[in-house]
């Protein structure tokens, strides 16, 4: 079953996911503040809802299918934003996730240490506060909030069946 609110809800998906990766490539190129590793997994839902939403209203894709994937992505970054809430204050050490540079071509263990000891941007360190809260912290409760409404339209949907 789909209706006039679910529809509203996944054009203003698009909408919130447009803003929310502007913002975030606007802080790091415009305000240079680079991200760490898990901010850019942070990214991954928003970049999803726009390509899944825009084939959903595009190619009259299922319904359901697109709504089961992005509730799943974005159960996915509500758990990347809090654990990387938790290595911002200190609840989880620094995992091998925030090391990673992006670079994975290594062609000895050699090289692959000296790239792990090689400076990266720290996962731990908080460059940018909006309302005295870091963007993980934001991006966390709003992937929660996204995650809980796609859970209630799915089992909206599941009883109107």
């Amino acid at each position: 079953m789909f209706n006039f609110k679910t529809t509203t809800f996944l054009k203003s998906m698009i909408f919130i996911s447009f803003f929310a990766l502007s913002s975030a490539y606007f802080v790091e190129f415009i305000l240079d503040h680079k991200p760490c590793s898990l901010c850019k997994l942070q990214r991954i839902p928003y970049i999803a809802s726009l390509i899944l939403i825009s084939s959903f209203f595009i190619f009259k894709f299922k319904y359901k299918v697109i709504l089961v994937i992005l509730t799943l992505f974005f159960i996915f970054g509500t758990v990347i934003s809090f654990y990387h809430y938790g290595i911002e204050e200190g609840f989880f050490n620094e995992s091998f996730l925030c090391k990673l540079q992006g670079n994975f071509q290594v062609d000895s263990a050699s090289e692959l240490l000296s790239q792990l000891k090689t400076s990266n941007i720290s996962c731990k360190e908080v460059p940018l506060r909006l309302f005295g809260f870091s963007l993980a912290t934001i991006n966390a409760i709003f992937s929660l909030a996204i995650s809980v409404i796609l859970v209630g339209i799915l089992i909206n949907y599941e009883k109107n069946k």
